[in-house]
């Protein structure tokens, strides 16, 4: 079972009144905008990673999600985050969907997985990961 513990880093991420489909929840695909988000915010923040810039970026290459429980506008989505896999130029997240009011010891709402490879942006190449970009994700390594 995946508890909240697992995940090292946590994003409050809002949701949006276009989010909600006609069945009045969350629509599937907007899951994984929020692995992006939590994922490229930590990038950004905790690895320094420069997303106009970097002569190194990472592409994604394999993602999924798992839905156990959906959300609803206004709800805020607390995603957590994880590394389950680290290589020399691939990473694996994981990521679990938790809402704000649910218990502490509640599973999460949705599982993901989001693997990136990191790239030369001028070649396209996969290359090693930056040593800053490696050091945050060793951070957050289970």
């Amino acid at each position: 079972t995946m508890v909240r513990e697992k995940y090292k880093h946590f994003l409050t991420i809002p949701t949006r009144w276009m989010d909600n489909d006609v069945y009045g929840h969350v629509n599937n695909v907007i899951y994984y905008s929020w692995f992006d988000t939590v994922i490229n915010e930590y990038l950004i923040r905790a690895g320094g990673l420069d997303i106009h810039n970097a002569p190194v970026v990472g592409f994604a290459v394999d993602s999924g999600c798992t839905y156990k429980k959906s959300f609803a506008f206004p709800e805020p989505v607390h995603a957590g985050l994880c590394v389950t896999k680290l290589g020399n130029s691939s990473v694996r997240y994981e990521v679990g969907l938790f809402g704000a009011d649910d218990a502490p010891d509640a599973e999460p709402r949705a599982t993901g997985f989001f693997v990136h490879v990191f790239v030369d942006r001028a070649t396209n190449k996969s290359v090693p990961i930056p040593a800053s970009i490696r050091a945050a994700l060793t951070a957050i390594h289970v």
